[in-house]
């Protein structure tokens, strides 16, 4: 048995932010993964749920005409991983969410919930990051999009404003178009854990497949929220496609991420996945984009 208080459906969106303006301190109930877990802890005991489980609108994965690719805020990893969209053009972001829990968990937990949870060590967080994605927010006064890194307030704290839901992850073209990428994520368990470290790398190469057109390096429990190594990036933006080049994107990140000893690793070794981390999917982002590492 679960310590509820009243349950409310929402059959669509607008009803939906109906329900969070008369039930402000209501949680949305969406997968459940997470929040009937928090109940049974106790922590989000009594609270009333707005469940928007039932809204068919806010599953699936489209494209629009200029090449954005829209995921609905209800859509399961496993749908996401799936999709024919996702597996041909973010095959980066399918392989991420398909490391999430198990695969029950896989099959009843959404992106928007994933997201909304607003921790550091959510597996779809990075790599959502480092292609730019957009969070799509509905309230009173409309929708509004918010860049994920800002989406982002603080440990567990996301921008979503009274009476918002979150309704859709959008990904621009100019962010997949000509990029591949690498996710990878460290436990101590092979499965079923949450990540210590998560780091996923996108690129870009010039014509030629010899130096860097572009690279978006972005990690979760590196720091409060889920973070992009801004100014490395920056530095290694035409660099060319040497063993010299790993190593600088590897020291780079260590002067911008941030992590914190706790139980589960200690400060050092998560410096050290960091930077390991960074270079590996780099490499691979690399080889994916049909290049390679010169010495």
């Amino acid at each position: 048995m679960f310590d509820t208080g009243m349950i409310y459906e929402a059959k669509s969106v607008p009803e939906a932010v109906q329900m969070r303006l008369a039930h402000p301190d209501a949680v949305i109930l969406a997968g459940g993964t997470d929040v009937l877990i928090q109940i049974r802890s106790g922590k989000l005991a009594g609270r009333e749920l707005i469940s928007i489980h039932g809204i068919d609108a806010l599953r699936g994965v489209r494209q629009e005409e200029d090449g954005t690719i829209v995921i609905g805020s209800l859509t399961t990893f496993a749908h996401i991983s799936s999709s024919p969209i996702i597996q041909e053009h973010l095959r980066v972001l399918g392989e991420a969410v398909s490391l999430v829990g198990g695969p029950q968990i896989r099959a009843a937990g959404t992106i928007g919930g994933n997201t909304c949870n607003g921790v550091t060590s959510a597996d779809s967080a990075s790599t959502l990051l480092a292609h730019d994605a957009v969070c799509e927010l509905t309230g009173p006064q409309g929708a509004r999009q918010v860049p994920i890194e800002q989406f982002y307030l603080g440990p567990g704290r996301t921008d979503v404003r009274p009476g918002e839901i979150q309704t859709a992850i959008r990904i621009p073209a100019a962010s997949w178009k000509g990029c591949q990428g690498h996710y990878i994520k460290y436990g101590m368990r092979g499965a079923m854990e949450i990540a210590t470290i998560g780091c996923s790398v996108n690129v870009k190469l010039t014509e030629d497949r010899m130096h860097l057109d572009g690279v978006r390096i972005a990690f979760g429990v590196a720091g409060p929220v889920p973070m992009r190594a801004h100014r490395t990036e920056e530095v290694m933006r035409g660099a060319a496609l040497t063993a010299e080049t790993v190593r600088r994107i590897g020291s780079g990140v260590l002067e911008e991420v941030h992590p914190r000893d706790s139980w589960r690793a200690p400060k050092d070794m998560r410096l050290h996945l960091c930077r390991q981390m960074a270079e590996d999917a780099f490499v691979e982002a690399v080889k994916r984009s049909g290049g390679e590492i010169r010495e």
